[in-house]
């Protein structure tokens, strides 16, 4: 029997690469906890498209969709911090944090997120947050940067395939105004 693995999802493109590479290794639990995406319109957006891997790839699927006041309490003062800056550090925190109580609570064995796919994301703090919280609650957390090893090309092109909706920010609503487009 494969290893079971809580693993944060984002939105689609970034999460269905590591989904497909995953897979064969793990019994993949897909977790859905995105306090910071913003508007609500795009937290629904984003999630319908991950409610299509779970269907894809036969995963089970666990939405929280609360904790919106309670990042803007985090955001409050890094407004203005650029993307990949702290106020992404917190927002990891937060998202990782959650996911490792999560994990924990029911039993699994290892914990991962897709945020290091995200082009402006430092997979090293992404790496330390994981590592710093599975020591915390006694878990396996799976160290990577999905985007590497043109993990992030092959995301577009599964992305493409099955139709997801691609995003040209974040998520955030400070994201949406330092991003480029």
């Amino acid at each position: 029997m494969l290893p079971s693995l809580l693993f944060h999802v984002c939105c689609a493109n970034c999460a269905v690469w590591p989904v497909e590479s995953l897979k064969k290794d793990f019994t993949l639990t897909l977790f859905w906890y995105n306090p910071n995406i913003y508007p609500p319109e795009e937290r629904e957006r984003r999630l319908a498209d991950v409610k299509k891997i779970a269907k894809i790839y036969g995963t089970g699927l666990l939405i929280d969709d609360t904790d919106v006041e309670k990042w803007f309490e985090l955001a409050k003062g890094l407004e203005s911090e650029p993307e990949g800056g702290k106020r992404c550090e917190k927002c990891f925190e937060m998202r990782l944090g959650k996911t490792a109580h999560l994990a924990k609570k029911n039993s699994f064995e290892w914990f991962a997120t897709t945020l290091s796919m995200g082009p402006q994301k430092k997979a090293e703090t992404i790496n330390e947050w994981g590592k710093k919280l599975a020591e915390e609650y006694d878990l396996n957390f799976y160290v990577a940067d999905f985007k590497k090893q043109d993990g992030f090309r092959k995301s577009v092109e599964l992305g493409r395939k099955y139709g997801f909706y691609r995003q040209n920010y974040c998520g955030c609503v400070f994201s949406i105004k330092t991003s480029k487009h």
